[in-house]
């Protein structure tokens, strides 16, 4: 619960940074990144019922949310980029727009050690997952000051395309999701036929 409230804390304030400076800079790749935080900040409710209920199925539906989420911010942020596309905007407040995406790389690095330190010691491969994705993630962020010197060096063009390279990201973070999640699954599953064989032999 305490890595779930760290990890919750700590992506939300980012988030809320990123939604900010949007707002004054455009920037649809710091919306792409900001979508993503959002929405990686909210995985951290389903787990922490999970873990709250010590349920090991619970914590499986919240492993399964978890990649439910990615897919939806990969699908808003993509939708976004390429209305980006058909009407270009010019981007303003370049050195927030790059203090931006430092924030969110900070943040999702730190959220990512919470949750991988939390997830190794449990043997959460929910929480584990959430960790990875918000590592890349964090890389992700710096794709954000990548626009901010693309639009500097007068190529404001790029803004959109490092947003579809972003959200191409985002897509192969929810397979990879996907995969571990399913894993855990059915190493779940295989567990409690054990259990079941056993409680039968009783």
């Amino acid at each position: 619960m305490k890595t779930v409230a760290i990890a919750l804390a700590v992506l939300g304030v980012a988030a809320v940074a990123q939604l900010l400076v949007f707002v004054v800079s455009g920037s649809v790749a710091l919306l792409a990144d900001m979508i993503h935080n959002f929405g990686d900040a909210l995985t951290a409710v389903p787990l922490g019922i999970a873990f709250f209920l010590r349920s090991a199925r619970a914590e499986k539906i919240a492993g399964l949310f978890v990649v439910f989420a990615i897919a939806v911010s990969a699908t808003v942020a993509l939708v976004e980029t390429i209305l980006r596309f058909i009407h270009p905007q010019d981007l303003h407040h370049l050195a927030v727009l790059a203090a931006a995406g430092l924030v969110g790389f900070v943040g999702n690095e730190i959220a990512a050690r919470v949750r991988l330190r939390g997830g190794r010691r449990l043997g959460s491969p929910a929480l584990v997952a959430d960790g990875n994705h918000a590592r890349i993630d964090g890389f992700v962020s710096l794709a954000v000051i990548g626009s901010a010197i693309a639009a500097w060096l007068g190529a404001p063009i790029l803004d959109p395309v490092i947003g579809l390279a972003i959200t191409l990201v985002i897509l192969k973070i929810t397979w990879d999701s996907w995969k571990t999640v399913r894993h855990a699954e059915i190493d779940l599953d295989h567990i409690d036929d054990e259990h079941d064989h056993h409680d039968h032999q009783h």
